[in-house]
């Protein structure tokens, strides 16, 4: 009887390691960019404005801006990490106030992000215009 029980253990020890388990999993960058792009992801600070956005035209707002603000953007593809922007359509973005007032340019960019500084105060939408990819815009008010 042990003896049919030793064949038995072997036997299925045997076919346990004949390819049926899944391979270890090992963290990728398609990982990340489930998680979302690092401007999305980072902490929210006081006064912040984030706008995400699966797709274009997307018009957030309106928001109350007073001083000074960094505005930047992130594109990103979820089914390619690595794709180089450069190639692909301009990611375009305005502040817009009401009509008659000329709108404040943002970004018209073909490249995965950008940031400039900008001194604001109204009242203001966010229009993202023109984009082919995920995108996210962050308003940061500078401290000073």
């Amino acid at each position: 009887m042990r003896r049919a029980f030793l064949v038995a253990l072997l036997a299925g020890a045997v076919t346990a390691g004949c390819g049926s388990a899944d391979p270890p999993r090992r963290t990728t960058a398609t990982d990340a960019r489930h998680a979302g792009p690092a401007l999305l992801r980072a902490p929210r600070r006081a006064g912040e404005i984030v706008i995400r956005g699966d797709a274009t035209p997307k018009t957030a707002g309106p928001y109350v801006l007073t001083g000074t603000y960094r505005a930047r953007f992130e594109q990103y593809a979820p089914e390619d990490a690595r794709l180089d922007f450069s190639g692909e359509t301009a990611f375009v973005a305005d502040l817009e106030r009401t009509e008659g007032v000329p709108a404040v340019r943002l970004f018209r960019a073909a490249a995965r992000s950008g940031a400039r500084t900008l001194r604001l105060h109204g009242r203001y939408y966010v229009d993202a215009s023109f984009g082919d990819y995920p995108f996210v815009i962050r308003l940061t008010p500078e401290r000073g």
